[in-house]
């Protein structure tokens, strides 16, 4: 954060983001005066609460995407929800305390993937180890003359065989002799050059795994309402079953290839020390998590009802405390809100942000319009971006071996079916394009295969030929874009 000055923020969003300058400028504000808090006694730190922000505005002109990308800019924990998602305490749905619980579970995944990339070089180094030990196992010798039974198998395989020996350690009737340990060490040496040089990716091989490189199935839930007792007499049982299925080992026949990504992976996480991990998580969610809130405008106003004794007040009401600041128990231990970033956004087209009750408007003291985007910013949005649509849809192809690209009449003119078709319909902003590239590029992409090797462009009577007929028809185009 040392370098990230709120102009040095709004770059970086420059870059994938276009237009909306008002919400870049607010958020980069927001964000460094949370480094600027950090630097201040702790005794005053804690006084500064953070400056909430609602964004208003129609989908699909960058609201979330401001969010997210400012998120991973500063490796915050970042979690996306939709308050119509909530209801109040004692009903069917979530609990709004869900949030913190998803928050600091957010905040674990992204610190411990840090820490598995720290040791990743070593854990790397001790799976090719393991992997050398299976190939020598179940490698076939050249010239080898050393009988080695195993259960009653013969643990030497033809080379030419598709089966494999099981990785089991071979169980000899008598000692090696100093010539074959000669010979083992020389056969060692050579398996490990030709795994050096990746010449046996493609060998296959029996590896024995732990239940950590599978998915585990089992559901952590947390009742609304539940007391510490009841929380820690879940957690007791959750990790129960969790160590019960780690600790189950089983094999696996996978490539050589596919054995070192997996074997690296159980390496390193054997390596991670969780309890740190989970204490740079926690201070991590609490000090710089965001939590973006979608949809803020369903839920205010006279009709905003869930259901028939659920109301939207009752949700915002809920929302209130762990918005404004409160602790709340988790599997991890207690979470603090005090400092945690939020972000809603919402249309408000039918409601206003004067309409959610007021101790909520207080805890979003920070208001910014987004506006419409015009022809010309759909134009940059097309092109500009690091991950700008021609440029996704360019690399699709080009895995086809086909050349794709799109000359400045193409752009314009897909710029202005999409201002024209948010006029007609809904307004649903950058996402319009997605239809309209989708439409624009069927054909080629549905026949890729037998364009090998060629350079299309796409101009503009391309574009008009391919959305003629739903530009005239305005009825067909409701329903396809």
């Amino acid at each position: 954060m040392d370098n990230l000055t709120p102009q040095a923020v709004v770059d970086e969003l420059d870059k994938f983001i276009v237009g909306q300058s008002d919400a870049k400028r607010a958020i980069a504000v927001a964000l460094r005066n949370r480094y600027r808090r950090q630097q201040l006694p702790p005794e005053l730190a804690k006084e500064i609460a953070p400056k909430n922000i609602l964004l208003i505005g129609p989908t699909g002109v960058g609201k979330t995407e401001i969010a997210r990308r400012v998120a991973s800019l500063v490796d915050a924990p970042f979690l996306k929800v939709e308050a119509t998602k909530f209801t109040e305490v004692g009903y069917v749905g979530k609990d709004v305390e869900s949030i913190v619980h998803d928050l600091i579970e957010a905040g674990v995944n992204l610190v411990h993937e840090e820490r598995l990339k720290e040791v990743e070089g070593k854990a790397e180094g001790q799976a090719i180890e393991k992997i050398l030990n299976y190939l020598v196992q179940q490698m076939p010798f050249q010239n080898r003359r050393v009988a080695a039974k195993s259960s009653g198998q013969n643990a030497v395989q033809a080379a030419e065989s598709p089966d494999v020996v099981p990785a089991q350690p071979m169980m000899r009737t008598r000692a090696f002799t100093r010539a074959e340990k000669l010979r083992l060490r020389r056969e060692r040496e050579r398996i490990s050059a030709l795994l050096s040089t990746k010449e046996l990716e493609d060998q296959i091989i029996e590896i024995e795994v732990g239940g950590e490189i599978e998915k585990f199935e089992a559901i952590l839930e947390y009742p609304g309402g539940a007391s510490a007792e009841e929380l820690s007499d879940s957690f007791s049982d959750y990790v129960d079953a969790y160590h019960s299925y780690h600790s189950r080992r089983r094999s696996r026949r996978v490539s050589v290839r596919e054995a070192r990504r997996i074997l690296t992976r159980e390496e390193a996480t054997k390596l991670v020390d969780m309890d740190s991990v989970i204490e740079a998580a926690v201070a991590r969610a609490q000090d710089h998590g965001i939590v973006f809130i979608d949809e803020l405008d369903k839920i205010c106003g006279p009709r905003a009802e869930v259901g028939s004794d659920v109301s939207g007040e009752g949700v915002q009401r809920d929302l209130l405390p762990v918005v404004e600041g409160t602790t709340v128990t988790t599997r991890y231990g207690p979470i603090k809100t005090d400092h945690v970033l939020f972000v809603s956004a919402g249309s408000f087209y039918q409601n206003k942000p004067s309409d959610l009750i007021p101790e909520l408007q207080g805890r979003f003291p920070l208001r910014v319009e987004l506006k419409n985007l015009t022809e010309e910013e759909f134009r940059r949005i097309l092109t500009e971006p690091g991950n700008a649509l021609t440029k996704q849809y360019a690399a699709l192809l080009g895995t086809e071996g086909l050349t794709l690209s799109f000359d400045n009449s193409a752009i314009g003119k897909i710029a202005e079916l999409a201002v024209l078709m948010n006029e007609r319909m809904e307004n649903i902003g950058a996402r319009r394009l997605h239809t309209i590239m989708e439409r624009v590029l069927e054909d080629i992409s549905f026949n890729a295969a037998d364009h090998e090797g060629e350079n299309i462009v796409i101009d503009a009577s391309y574009v008009e030929e391919r959305m003629a007929s739903l530009v005239k028809d305005r009825d067909l185009s409701r329903y396809i874009l």
